[in-house]
C-alpha cells in the first residue's frame, strides 16, 4: 500500500514536471523557433536536412529563452524585530531555494544564510544583536535588500550575456557581492563575540578589585582590634 503511494507521488511529480516544461518559456520560445523552421521547409528552404534545420531551431531558441526568475521577495515595512527578521530570513532562503544558481555562488549564499541564521537564532547571540542596533540594520539590510537584490540582477544579467557575451561573468559579479555580504556579517559576529569577552574580562576584573578590598579590610580589622573582624 505505501508502495502504491509512494508511486503516484512519484508519478504525479514526474507529471508536475513534465508539464512545467511544457509552460515554460524554453519550452515555447523553442517551440516558436521550431515552428519557423517548418515555414522555411515549406518554402524550400530547408530541403532534406529539415529535421536538422526543426531540431536546430527549437534547441537555440530553448537556449536563448530568458530563463525562469522567481519575484525576489518583496518584504514588509523595516522592522528591527528580530522574530520578523527570522521569518523573511526563512523567506529568503526558500526563494534562494528557488532560483537557479552556480554551484560556487550558491555554496557562498548557504553559508551566508547560515551565519545570519546564527546571528538570529534564540539564545545569547541574539540577544547580544538585539543590544546593537547598528547590527540589526546590517542584518536587516543583507536579509530583506542586498541578498535578493543581488540574485535578481544576476538573472537578469546572465540572459542578457547570452545574447551578448563579453564583459565580466554575471556569476563571478554574484560571487564577489557575496563575498562582500559575508565579510560584513562576519564582521559583526566578530565585533559581537569581542564585546562579550571584553564584558567578561571586566566582570573578571570587578571580582579581583572586589576580593583585594575585602583583603584589605581583613587586614585592616585584625590591625585595630587584635583579632580577626566578625564575620
Amino acid at each position: 500500500m505505501a508502495t502504491s503511494n509512494g508511486s503516484r507521488k512519484k508519478g504525479s511529480s514526474t507529471a508536475e514536471r513534465v508539464l512545467g516544461y511544457l509552460e515554460s518559456a524554453r519550452n515555447l520560445t523553442g517551440s516558436a523557433a521550431a515552428l519557423g523552421g517548418l515555414l522555411l521547409t515549406f518554402a524550400g528552404f530547408a530541403g532534406a536536412y529539415w529535421p536538422v534545420v526543426v531540431g536546430g531551431l527549437y534547441g537555440a531558441g530553448a537556449l536563448l529563452a530568458p530563463p525562469r526568475r522567481p519575484p525576489a521577495p518583496a518584504f514588509e515595512e523595516p522592522s528591527s524585530r528580530l522574530d520578523e527578521l527570522r521569518a523573511d530570513l526563512a523567506t529568503l532562503r526558500a526563494y534562494l531555494k528557488e532560483v537557479d544558481l552556480p554551484s560556487a555562488a550558491a555554496e557562498r549564499l548557504e553559508a551566508l544564510a547560515g551565519l545570519l541564521d546564527g546571528l538570529l537564532a534564540p539564545g545569547w547571540v541574539s540577544e547580544a544583536l538585539a543590544e546593537d542596533p547598528e547590527g540589526v540594520h546590517v542584518v536587516a539590510r543583507a536579509v530583506r535588500r542586498d541578498v535578493p537584490e543581488s540574485v535578481d540582477a544576476y538573472l537578469r544579467t546572465r540572459w542578457w550575456t547570452r545574447l551578448a557575451p563579453g564583459g565580466r561573468a554575471p556569476e563571478e559579479e554574484l560571487e564577489r557581492q557575496v563575498a562582500l555580504l559575508h565579510g560584513e556579517a562576519q564582521t559583526l559576529v566578530d565585533g559581537l563575540r569581542e564585546a562579550e569577552e571584553l564584558r567578561q574580562r571586566s566582570h573578571t576584573r570587578y571580582l579581583e578589585d572586589r576580593g583585594d578590598t575585602g583583603g584589605v579590610r581583613a587586614e585592616t580589622g585584625r590591625a585595630e582590634t587584635g583579632r580577626p573582624p566578625e564575620p
